[in-house]
C-alpha cells in the first residue's frame, strides 16, 4: 500500500553511523563511568533491545540525558565521518514524489540537515529531532497531529527494536531496514510490516 506520510529514523536508517558509534563507545563509557566492552563484544549489542543494552553496559538511567547530549555534540563535531547509505538521496526523491516525508530522530536537526545536504534535506517536510532514548513515540504522535494524517495512512521506517515498538505504540505501520544498528533477525522478531533488504527495495515499496 502507498502511504500519505513516510517517516524515517536517521542514524542507521539513512546514515551509516554504526561504525562511528562502535568506535566511540568505550570512550564515552570511560567518560560517564559505565562498562567498557572489547571490540568483538560490541557487535553482540546489535541483537539486543535498548533495555538489554543498558543492562549489559551497566548504564544508570539517570545518566541517559547527559550521555545523549554528549553524543549529539560529538556527532556534530565528527560530521565529516558520517555518510548516507548509497542510494538514499535518490530513494528519498522517489518517495517524496508520492508522499510527505519526515524525520523523527534522536539526533539534532542541524546535524542531520548537514549530512543530508541542502537538496536532500529540502525533500523533508516534517522534522522531530533530539528525541530522548525512549521518547520517539511522543514525537511520532506530534508529527501525525501536525501533518493531519491518520496513523493508518503513515509508516515509520527505522533500524532499531525501539523504533518498531515506538511505531506500534502509535498505531503506525513499521518498516525495518536490514542495514542498520539492530540485526535483521532481531528486527524480524518484532514482526515489522515490511522488512527491506536494500535501499532500492525500500524506495520501490514506499
Amino acid at each position: 500500500m502507498r502511504h500519505r506520510l513516510v517517516l524515517f529514523d536517521f542514524d542507521g536508517t539513512l546514515a551509516d553511523s554504526f561504525p562511528w558509534f562502535a568506535s566511540m563507545l568505550n570512550e564515552v563509557a570511560a567518560r560517564f563511568g559505565f562498562r567498557q566492552l572489547p571490540p568483538e563484544a560490541i557487535d553482540e549489542l546489535r541483537g539486543l533491545d535498548t533495555q538489554a543494552i543498558l543492562r549489559r553496559l551497566e548504564v544508570p538511567v539517570w545518566k541517559l540525558p547527559a550521555i545523549a547530549a554528549h553524543m549529539r555534540t560529538r556527532i556534530a563535531a565528527d560530521i565529516h565521518q558520517m555518510q548516507l547509505f548509497p542510494g538514499i538521496p535518490e530513494a528519498l526523491r522517489t518517495i517524496a514524489a508520492r508522499a510527505d516525508v519526515g524525520i523523527v530522530s534522536s539526533n539534532a536537526a542541524p546535524t542531520i540537515q548537514r549530512i543530508l545536504g541542502p537538496e536532500t534535506a529540502a525533500l523533508v517536510r516534517h522534522w522531530e529531532c533530539g528525541a530522548s532514548l525512549f521518547g520517539k513515540a511522543s514525537r511520532l504522535k506530534r508529527v501525525l497531529g501536525r501533518a493531519k494524517v491518520p496513523a493508518a495512512e503513515a509508516i515509520y521506517v527505522g533500524d532499531e527494536i525501539r523504533d518498531a515498538r515506538a511505531a506500534k505504540s502509535c498505531g503506525l505501520r513499521f518498516g525495518a531496514v536490514s542495514w542498520g544498528y539492530n540485526l535483521p533477525a532481531a528486527l524480524a522478531a518484532e514482526q515489522p510490516d515490511l522488512l527491506f533488504a536494500s535501499v532500492a527495495e525500500m524506495a520501490a515499496a514506499l
